[in-house]
């Protein structure tokens, strides 16, 4: 069996707007094994956005229990929960987040950077996850080189250049035209294929079916938790972004 990568318990996240307290979470209670492939799914102000910036130690709960990778998250300080992001999660967001002036070797580097590991080692691993997601003849390229396909795998490789416990990913298609998009996901079933643990918030139930497990928020609690009986299998070539 495997073992557990995420524990949360009983996780509650309360927010005071004046005289009115906003239950984003309201008991949230789930397990995540290693190599799962998640998508978390809900309407708007369903708490998936809530429950994806807990996951990503973004935010701590007002209430409950966060195990990551053996980390009792919900008890670390500001910098302790830093340390944690930058070890144990890769980000990869729908506006891609790169920077616009620097090349893809630096825009991939960035984690290692924070993470104190020497320059030659960071370009090392930077190429090499490059060329893992595709792009190992565009390490010199600028954003605005690159094609929307490109730049976010340009965002999949830098969050997947520390060898994270977890890759989390929000809306991870949402700026990319179908075809596109569906590269993409192709990308995603060949990381989990090789061993990744990936967990994906979207609203749209044909990125969610690409995952083997759905789990389903509203007003701030687990509607369903259920598996993929017949997950979307992408099967566009990888070259071709």
């Amino acid at each position: 069996m495997a073992r557990k990568m995420i524990e949360i318990q009983d996780l509650m996240r309360h927010y005071q707007m004046g005289q009115t307290v906003v239950k984003a979470l309201n008991g949230v209670t789930f397990d995540v094994a290693e190599n799962e492939y998640i998508a978390i799914m809900g309407p708007s102000g369903s708490g998936k956005s809530t429950l994806m910036n807990m996951i990503g130690c973004l935010d701590t709960p007002t209430s409950g229990e966060y195990i990551l990778n053996g980390h009792r998250v919900s008890e670390l300080d500001d910098a302790e929960l830093a340390q944690v992001r930058n070890r144990e999660i890769g980000f990869v967001f729908q506006t891609f987040n790169l920077l616009p002036r620097t090349d893809c070797l630096n825009n991939v580097e960035l984690p290692l950077i924070y993470a104190g590991i020497k320059s030659s080692e960071r370009k090392k691993r930077a190429i090499s996850t490059l060329e893992k997601v595709g792009l190992g003849d565009r390490i010199d390229h600028k954003p605005n080189e690159l094609s929307g396909g490109q730049r976010q795998r340009v965002a999949i490789a830098r969050a997947l250049v520390n060898d994270p416990s977890i890759l989390l990913a929000d809306e991870p298609t949402g700026n990319l035209d179908s075809k596109t998009g569906d590269e993409i996901m192709h990308l995603f079933e060949e990381l989990h294929k090789a061993g990744n643990t990936i967990i994906l918030v979207t609203h749209e139930n044909d990125v969610a079916n690409h995952a083997r497990r759905i789990i389903r928020l509203r007003d701030g609690i687990i509607e369903s938790d259920e598996k993929v009986k017949n997950p979307v299998l992408a099967e566009a070539p990888i070259a071709t972004v």
